[in-house]
């Protein structure tokens, strides 16, 4: 049995469809402990995180094992040297609280696939720089989308995740932190047998 204890600090990407709890169902499925404090702020950047305070208190505690950051999701496109310097900013406290910085990677809007590649390409680098984990979400969600039409990953805003591509996202957390793999893992009520699966194998490829 494995206990992780994580800090998420992000918006409404990772609170939608509560991405920490489908994590924890799935630990606790295999015989895991997963526990989890969210800190989030609908639309919100990393930056403005770290101004307000309550992200950093959190960190001050020396409670968590890991500290999943989640920049605004446009962010990285648009200003990547930005992105990068917000991720900065919590090096030092996550170091000094004795945890691992988790980058969660998301994804592209559904208009602008192309943009997945931004997306990507930062997170990877601000991970290698820092020595983070870097959780590709974004990278498993544009491997589905290349293959499969359904179930459908954004929501009709075409930004946000359905259940479907929180779940999947969620797949490639546990497949990240537990070192194990997503098949046959504990999927939520309104994901069929065979869409869980489907998103599973996605995870696990990427992973």
């Amino acid at each position: 049995m494995t206990t992780i204890n994580t800090l998420f600090i992000g918006n409404s990407f990772t609170a939608r469809n509560n991405v920490p709890g489908l994590i924890a169902a799935m630990a606790e499925g295999r015989g895991h402990r997963f526990t989890h404090r969210l800190v989030s702020r609908g639309g919100a950047s990393l930056a403005m995180h770290w101004n307000k305070g309550e992200a950093l208190k959190a960190i001050q505690t020396k409670e968590y094992n890991f500290i999943v950051l989640q920049e605004q999701s446009t962010l990285p496109v648009k200003n990547g040297a930005r992105f990068h310097e917000n991720v900065r900013l919590f090096d030092g406290a996550i170091r000094a609280a004795g945890a691992q910085m988790v980058l969660y990677m998301t994804w592209a809007r559904k208009h602008v696939p192309e943009t997945q590649k931004a997306l990507t390409d930062g997170y990877t680098a601000i991970g290698k720089e820092l020595g983070a984990i870097v959780v590709p979400a974004g990278a498993a969600w544009q491997k589905f989308l290349a293959k499969h039409d359904a179930p459908g990953l954004h929501d009709k805003d075409g930004s946000h995740p359905t259940l479907a591509g929180s779940y999947l996202a969620a797949c490639v957390f546990f497949a990240v932190l537990f070192r194990e793999s997503p098949l046959s893992a504990a999927a939520p009520d309104g994901i069929s047998a065979a869409d869980a699966k489907l998103l599973q194998k996605a995870a696990e490829a990427v992973v």
